[in-house]
């Protein structure tokens, strides 16, 4: 499995999307549902598909969660994609379908500090979805993920909940505009999170892709 790059199936949506996109900017990427995998991996990627209390559930019970946390904690390459962003903070907002409680907080992996919340708009509708702009920050022009991708590009979003501002700002790579001003796109040492979709994103897309590839590599 040397230089595989994992895709965690937590069975909550079509990995293959993911996959064929970075295996068409070079890489080996394939979907797993199975901890020993992700411990092995030489790259972790967690992609969005579902609410934020039922894909914890699941990696939780199934092993997933450990496996993740560890194999940030040594220093292997990690790139969550929208939901995936959202896992790596203490909190979420996003209860399962069937909830009924109000207010409470979700426990996520803990990797980063912060809450994610539901957008809140009375002018735009909710969810967001379709091309806006990822507004690089001074850490996203230092940011490895983002070589070579210019400032303002245009990429796909199609979510209903995004980081709140009790994140460390240190960590914000991109930032987008709708109903408020959100990180799209985060980097901390060998982790790295977009809210946007890559692998719908067209050439931009796939330039992070490609990039995240090479930060695989080494």
């Amino acid at each position: 499995m040397r230089g595989d790059i994992v895709v965690v199936n937590y069975h909550k949506g079509n990995l293959q999307s993911v996959v064929r996109g970075v295996n068409a900017a070079g890489g080996h990427a394939f979907a797993s549902d199975e901890p020993a995998d992700i411990d092995r991996a030489a790259a972790v990627i967690l992609p969005g598909v579902g609410a934020f209390e039922d894909a914890m559930a699941y990696m939780r019970q199934s092993g997933q969660a450990d496996a993740i946390v560890g194999r940030i904690g040594a220093g292997v390459p990690f790139l969550g994609i929208c939901l995936g962003l959202h896992l790596l903070f203490q909190r979420g907002a996003e209860r399962s379908a069937g909830h009924r409680g109000n207010g409470e907080w979700v426990g996520g992996l803990g990797v980063l500090e912060g809450s994610v919340a539901r957008l809140e708009s009375s002018r735009l509708k909710v969810p967001h979805v379709g091309w806006d702009q990822a507004h690089l920050t001074e850490h996203g022009r230092r940011c490895p993920l983002f070589v070579d991708v210019p400032e303002g590009a245009n990429v796909y979003f199609t979510h209903s909940y995004a980081t709140t501002d009790d994140i460390d700002g240190g960590i914000v790579a991109a930032t987008t505009h709708y109903a408020c001003s959100f990180a799209s796109g985060v980097w901390k040492d060998n982790v790295f999170g977009v809210q946007f979709h890559p692998e719908k994103s067209s050439h931009a897309g796939m330039r992070i892709l490609s990039n995240f590839v090479n930060v695989a590599r080494g």
